[in-house]
């Protein structure tokens, strides 16, 4: 294994928000299209909407990862399933080989939240679906000084998440008062990136400033034969609450349209087909 190394900011940008209809408010966090430059992710939005904003719609070939910022979700599916989200807790959500689904606020509210869509690799797009409702409560919490980091996905330290991934993926929800600093590690391998919820803070070696609104894209590692980074993560002198997000990259072609995520155009026409045939139902 190699010794670990702190990882640089490659990049950041803004998400900039837009109104969709009198009940969405929407911005990409992760804007669709970077297929290779964001691998194993191929897009993330951030929404706030109203009941009936999305109707009952398909997926296939990738998961979904929905994390409730504010307000209540409910959803169901063509499988039967259905649940309850509130604030904090997330919904990881694999279509696989095709599942059709609605996620929709219950009457009378406004849900804010971020969606985060995780391709998967060949070998894993006919997976059955499934679901994990994983709730704010049940979920690793890590208190250190001044910090409380809630884990969704992949590792912490010595702590570990039960969370079921094809596509490894480290998700990480942070919340620092002000002046401190956590060094969460993510293997030397994977892509990743912070978005920042509220605050202001300074990040990666090079301590690059980001504030609320903003993406910060981490550099690649120094070396790829193994082992783990460290990021650096310091808020100013305000709280910072943010979302580390990093995955192991798929490396294969990705073709997009609309709901579904496969490899080539002949694998699109055919989820299509499947879906007019009535077979995600």
């Amino acid at each position: 294994m190699t010794v670990n190394s702190e990882r640089s900011i490659l990049k950041k940008w803004d998400a900039t928000h837009q109104m969709r209809s009198s009940g969405h408010k929407q911005g990409w966090v992760l804007e669709p299209g970077h297929w290779y430059d964001f691998d194993p992710f191929l897009l993330m939005a951030e929404d706030w909407f109203k009941k009936g904003t999305f109707g009952f719609h398909p997926h296939k070939g990738m998961e979904t990862v929905t994390y409730v910022i504010d307000g209540e979700l409910e959803h169901k599916d063509s499988n039967g399933g259905s649940g309850l989200l509130k604030g904090g807790d997330v919904q990881w959500m694999t279509a696989g080989q095709g599942i059709s689904h609605i996620e929709d606020p219950i009457e009378g509210s406004t849900v804010h939240s971020l969606q985060l869509w995780v391709n998967l690799s060949k070998s894993n797009k006919s997976a059955s679906p499934r679901y994990q409702d994983l709730y704010r409560r049940n979920m690793p919490e890590i208190i250190e000084d001044g910090a409380t980091i809630r884990l969704f996905s992949g590792n912490y330290g010595t702590y570990q998440a039960e969370t079921l991934n094809y596509t490894p993926v480290t998700m990480i929800d942070f919340e620092l008062s002000e002046g401190k600093t956590i060094l969460p590690d993510i293997p030397k391998s994977y892509n990743g990136f912070i978005y920042i919820l509220q605050g202001r803070g300074l990040f990666g070696k090079e301590e690059i400033k980001g504030e609320q609104n903003q993406v910060i894209w981490l550099g690649q590692s120094d070396k790829h034969e193994g082992g783990i980074d460290y990021i650096r993560i310091k808020s100013s002198s305000e709280k910072l609450h943010g979302i580390l997000l990093a995955g192991e990259p798929i490396k294969e072609r990705v073709v997009a349209n609309g709901p579904f995520v496969m490899n080539s155009e002949e694998e699109i026409r055919q989820a299509f087909s499947d879906f007019h045939s009535g077979k995600f139902q």
